[in-house]
């Protein structure tokens, strides 16, 4: 498949205007997002168009992406580059976007050397480990094993728990699929058949023993207690489409956003209940009582690679903060790619 310019431009921006958007109604109630926002809750871009953990977390691994561009992507190569780069934004003055515990935790012992195996947080499968992992479903020319490896372990280097490898996989494959033009209707059942197919699938070459961090009595069972969390939040999402309901808050029917897997669907809701409006989705993202920059990122992020950057507002992408930093990382990954 051939990417188009547009579309990982598009994905990349996305993530950052729902994480915009989503930054001041995080930890509201739809009712207190109602009364400040209007009854359609935030719908432009705040001023300063500021961003959190969640887009400086991206940039962290597209960065890491670009600057192994040309060499296999294999955990040897990526692993100690994104170490540095996640090192490199916990100590950043930038950090300053309340970022999550568990990054922290575990960035704090990367920086102290430690081998990511033992500075992960392995009982952690908080939404940090697939808030960030759009850039790695805009790679082009890799083969699937690779993509989930490399989705799996960016979320492993500080979230070590099966579900949150797991999810990340999962967005990883939805941000693939729809750059590629899967239609948004066939997208939940993809994602279904695909967790069904992995549900025993250990990335050893990526993963190393970091399964042996569990109580679990193998790699299989490790990957399986993950995979099954996933297929649950997926068979929400299914349900909650069923009843189309655009009005009640999303994170009633498929989970606050706060996990990984809450965070995906609850995401996916979003976007496929406005499949042909990524302004309305991600207004409905930010409306929402969760983790409300998370759920509008990821929602963000599906839109933009469904549709292209010309599907959000005009003026957005020039006042976007880090604009120049994500559009670096457009051009780096699609560097022969198509307009």
């Amino acid at each position: 498949m051939t990417v188009e310019v547009s579309r990982v431009t598009g994905s990349l921006f996305g993530l950052a205007y729902g994480d915009a958007l989503g930054k001041d109604t995080e930890f509201l109630s739809v009712a207190q997002i109602q009364r400040r926002f209007g009854p359609e809750g935030p719908s432009e871009l705040p001023e300063p168009a500021l961003v959190t953990d969640d887009t400086q977390m991206a940039l962290a691994v597209g960065e890491g992406l670009v600057e192994v561009a040309g060499a296999a992507l294999t955990a040897e190569t990526l692993a100690p580059v994104w170490s540095r780069r996640f090192v490199e934004w916990a100590r950043s003055p930038d950090n300053n976007r309340a970022p999550g515990r568990t990054c922290l935790r575990a960035c704090a012992g990367l920086a102290d050397g430690l081998p990511w195996l033992r500075a992960t947080q392995a009982s952690s499968k908080g939404c940090g480990a697939n808030m960030r992992v759009t850039p790695v479903g805009l790679v082009e020319g890799i083969s699937s094993s690779t993509r989930a490896g490399a989705a799996q372990l960016q979320a492993a280097l500080t979230h070590g728990h099966p579900t949150g490898l797991a999810a990340s996989e999962l967005t990883a494959y939805a941000t693939w699929w729809l750059l590629g033009g899967m239609r948004p209707e066939d997208l939940v059942s993809a994602l279904l058949a695909r967790a069904e197919e992995q549900r025993e699938v250990y990335h050893y070459g990526w993963l190393g023993d970091l399964w042996k961090r569990s109580q679990d009595g193998s790699a299989e069972s490790f990957m399986v207690r993950g995979w099954d969390e996933n297929i649950a939040a997926l068979q929400k999402v299914a349900a909650a489409l069923k009843a189309a309901d655009r009005e009640t808050d999303p994170c009633d029917a498929t989970g606050e956003g706060w996990v990984a897997e809450e965070a995906l669907a609850t995401a996916l809701l979003c976007f496929l209940l406005f499949p042909d409006d990524p302004h309305a989705a991600l207004r409905r993202a930010a409306m929402t009582s969760g983790d409300s920059d998370s759920i509008a990122a990821l929602a963000g992020a599906f839109a933009g690679a469904a549709y292209g950057i010309d599907a959000f507002p005009d003026g957005w992408r020039a006042r976007i903060e880090y604009a120049d930093r994500l559009e670096a990382i457009a051009t780096g990954l699609t560097a022969n790619a198509p307009v």
